[in-house]
């Protein structure tokens, strides 16, 4: 409703060996907060070179890269340098917070990248809502986020630690 984006989304999503419920649900859950007719989820874990899901014009150029989790400087640095707007969704309770105290002094020159946090408790919960044939409603309204699945309500509250410019 923020966005005023109201759509519905076919997604097949493949979940990776090594990832968990909880980062499949907040793969899931970026491509809601960015939903838009050209955004795509890519191959992620299987690939270092492509964030976990992105937009590109019909040029091909990189409109949007959204990454989660803790990503390295050197990685921040290369999609700011490769996107036009970069999102990234941390994750992870006290580690997360952690690797932004040690990140964020070097980020402050990126006008493109924003980040984004969302707590241990609101991940957790999402990853409990996972299932291999699952009918999700997302809604968005006032930074607040609405998951459901089935008679399941998960409610999640970004915290923006970055804003682009």
């Amino acid at each position: 409703m923020d966005r005023h984006y109201y759509e519905i989304h076919k997604l097949t999503v493949a979940k990776h060996p090594s990832e968990t419920h909880e980062r499949l649900m907040v793969r899931v859950l970026a491509f809601a907060l960015n939903a838009h007719e050209h955004l795509e989820m890519t191959k992620g874990l299987s690939t270092d070179d492509e964030p976990d899901v992105w937009q590109k014009s019909l040029s091909g150029e990189l409109e949007l890269w959204v990454a989660l989790g803790l990503p390295s400087e050197k990685i921040v640095r290369q999609s700011c340098g490769k996107a036009d707007k970069v999102t990234i969704y941390s994750y992870g309770g006290r580690t997360a917070e952690m690797w932004w105290e040690k990140i964020k002094n070097s980020t402050t020159r990126f006008d493109n990248l924003k980040v984004i946090n969302l707590s241990e408790k609101d991940t957790g919960d999402l990853g409990a809502l996972a299932n291999r044939s699952m009918k999700l409603q997302v809604n968005i309204q006032e930074g607040e986020v609405m998951v459901s699945v089935d008679d399941s309500i998960v409610y999640v509250t970004p915290i923006a630690w970055k804003t682009a410019a």
